[in-house]
C-alpha cells in the first residue's frame, strides 16, 4: 500500500498550488496541465484506496494537529472513500476542461494584457482551483468537527477569488454575496461544534453517539442543519443560488454544484448515523421543505431563458432529491441519497459545462437566440443529452437505480410514518417529471430546429477535446455505475447498513 495515501490527496494538490503560485510568471499554459495531471494522481490514490476498502479494510491516519482534542486523522471508509474518489474525479475533468476555457474567460474580461500580466492571471485561476479539491478530500475524509470547518470553510474563500476574477455580470458583488451566505452558515457550524464539545468533551466525530439522548442534542442538530441548508439552497435559503451559480465561470460550475451537494454527506456523517434517534423530530419537517425546494426549483428552473441561469435553477431542485431520501432516515433512503448525490454532481457537472462550452463557441447566453446547433456541435449536443438523462434518472446512468433505490426507502418510511409523509413521497415521484421536462426543453430549444440567423455567420464547432473528452468520460463513468450499482452500493452499505433501519 502507498504510504499516506489520504494525506496526500490534501497535500499534494497544495503543493502544485503553492509551485504554480511561486512560478506564475514563467509557467504560463502549463499551470493547467500541471494542476491537472496532479489530480489525476490523486484519482489514482484514491482508486488504489477504494479497492481495498471494498476489500474490506478501513483506512485510517493519525497526525498531530494543534492538541489532543483536536487532531487531524483521516478515514476511508465505504461512505467517506466514494464521495471523496468521485468530488476528486470531478475536479480533474474540470481542470482539463479550464484549460482552454480560462484563455477564454480572460479575453473577455481583461481584453489586451501584457503577456507577464496574461500569465499571472492564467496561473492564478489554478493555484486557486486546486483549494476545491484540497476542501473536498478534507471534508470528506477527516474525523473531527473542527477539521471538517476548516475545510468547509476554505471552500467558499476559494470560490469568492475565482469568481471576483473570472465570473460574469457584477462579478465581486456576486462573489461577496456567496461569502456572506456562507459566513453565515459558517457560523451555525461552530456553534454547533462548539456546542457539542460542551456537552460530550470532545471534537471527535466517532464519539457524537454520546449525545444521545441529551437534552441539548436537538438544538446541536439544529445548529448543524440551519448551517448546512444554505449550503444545499434548500427552501426558503435558496436566494443565493441563481446569482452565484449563474455568473461564476463555468469551468467551476460542476464544483460548486459539489460544494452544495456535500452538506449531503456530512448530514450523514455528523447527525444521521451517530443521531438516528434525536434525528427523527426533524423526519417530517425536512422531508416537506425538500419537496417544496423540488418542485419550486424545477418552476423556476422552467421560467429561465438565460443558458446558465436555466442550470442554475435546476440545481436548486435537483439537490432537494438527497435530501428527501435522507430525511426519510432508512437503510434504503440515505443510501440512495447518496448515491443519488454523487450521481447528479456527475450529470450537472455535464449539464453546466455544456452551458460553458455554448457561450464558449457563440458568445451567446440567451437560449431564444439558439437553436439547430445539435447539427454544428454534435458531440456537444450529445454531453447535453447525457446529463438530461443522468439529471432525469433514466437508464442506463447512475441516477436510476440511486432515485428508485432512495425513493423504495422512502415509501417504507411513508407507511410507518403520519399520512403526510405518504403525500410527500408520492409527490416526490411526481416531481421528477418536471426534471424531464425542463432539460430536455431545453435541449431541443438549444439543439434542434434551424439554425438562428444570428449564429449563421459564427465559426461553430465542437470544442477542443481537453473540454469534450473528460465529460464524456464522465458519462462513461455514470453508465458503469448505472449498470453495475452494487460497487457504490456495497461501500454505503458497510458503514450506513448495520446503523438504520431497512
Amino acid at each position: 500500500m502507498i504510504p499516506y495515501v489520504l494525506l496526500q490527496t490534501i497535500v499534494v494538490p497544495a503543493m502544485a498550488s503553492i509551485f504554480i503560485f511561486l512560478t506564475r510568471h514563467k509557467l504560463g499554459r502549463k499551470a493547467g496541465w500541471i494542476a491537472s495531471i496532479t489530480l489525476l494522481y490523486t484519482t489514482a490514490l484514491l482508486v488504489i484506496a477504494g479497492i481495498k476498502v471494498y476489500q474490506g479494510e478501513i483506512i485510517y491516519e493519525e497526525y498531530p494537529f494543534v492538541g489532543p482534542d483536536i487532531k487531524f486523522d483521516l478515514l476511508a471508509d465505504g461512505l467517506s472513500l466514494p464521495v471523496a474518489l468521485i468530488m476528486n474525479m470531478l475536479c480533474t475533468v474540470l481542470s482539463f476542461y479550464s484549460i482552454h476555457y480560462v484563455e477564454h474567460r480572460i479575453e473577455a474580461i481583461y481584453a489586451e494584457v501584457d503577456e507577464r500580466k496574461w500569465r499571472s492571471t492564467y496561473t492564478s485561476f489554478f493555484y486557486l482551483f486546486l483549494g476545491f479539491p484540497i476542501g473536498f478530500a478534507g471534508v470528506s475524509l477527516v474525523t473531527n468537527l473542527i477539521a471538517m470547518y476548516f475545510f468547509l470553510e476554505l471552500l467558499p474563500i476559494v470560490l469568492y477569488f475565482i469568481m471576483a476574477y473570472f465570473g460574469y455580470v457584477e462579478r465581486v458583488r456576486v462573489a461577496f454575496m456567496c461569502l456572506l451566505w456562507a459566513a453565515a452558515g459558517a457560523v451555525f457550524f461552530l456553534a454547533g461544534t462548539l456546542l457539542t464539545y460542551s456537552q460530550i468533551g470532545t471534537f471527535r466525530i466517532s464519539e457524537l453517539h454520546a449525545l444521545v439522548g441529551n437534552p441539548w442534542t436537538v438544538w446541536i442538530i439544529l445548529s448543524f442543519l440551519l448551517a448546512l441548508f444554505p449550503k444545499m439552497a434548500i427552501f426558503p435559503f435558496q436566494v443565493w443560488m441563481p446569482w452565484v451559480h449563474a455568473e461564476h465561470p463555468t469551468c467551476i460550475a460542476g464544483l460548486l454544484a459539489v460544494y452544495a451537494n456535500i452538506a449531503a454527506y456530512i448530514i450523514v456523517r455528523v447527525l444521521i448515523l451517530p443521531l438516528r434517534d434525536d434525528f427523527k423530530v426533524f423526519c417530517i419537517p425536512v422531508m416537506i421543505m425538500a419537496l417544496i425546494t423540488m418542485i419550486y426549483g424545477s418552476l423556476l428552473t422552467m421560467a429561465q431563458d438565460d443558458v446558465k441561469r436555466f442550470a442554475a435553477c435546476s440545481t436548486i431542485s435537483q439537490l432537494a432529491y438527497s435530501l428527501l431520501g435522507l430525511a426519510a432516515l432508512t437503510t434504503y433512503s440515505v443510501e440512495g441519497g447518496m448515491f443519488f448525490f454523487l450521481s447528479h454532481i456527475m450529470g450537472k457537472t455535464l449539464l453546466f459545462s455544456t452551458a460553458g462550452i455554448l457561450v464558449y463557441i457563440t458568445g451567446v447566453r440567451d437560449m431564444r437566440q439558439m437553436g439547430g446547433l445539435g447539427s454544428k456541435m454534435p458531440v456537444t449536443a450529445l454531453i447535453w443529452i447525457m446529463g438530461s438523462m443522468m439529471l432525469s434518472g433514466l437508464p442506463p446512468f447512475s441516477s436510476f437505480p440511486a432515485e428508485w433505490i432512495m425513493f423504495t426507502g422512502i415509501f417504507i418510511r411513508s407507511v410507518q410514518a403520519p399520512p403526510i409523509a405518504l403525500v410527500v413521497a408520492i409527490l416526490g415521484v411526481c416531481a421528477i417529471a418536471l426534471t424531464v421536462a425542463y432539460t430536455f426543453w431545453g435541449m431541443k430549444r438549444i439543439f434542434f430546429g434551424p439554425l438562428k440567423a444570428n449564429l449563421s455567420n459564427h465559426e461553430i464547432k465542437d470544442p477542443p477535446l481537453t473540454m469534450s473528452v473528460p465529460l464524456l468520460l464522465t458519462g462513461v463513468v455514470s453508465i458503469i455505475l448505472g449498470l453495475y450499482p452494487k460497487v457504490i452500493m456495497d461501500l454505503f452499505h458497510f458503514v450506513i447498513g448495520g446503523l438504520l433501519p431497512s
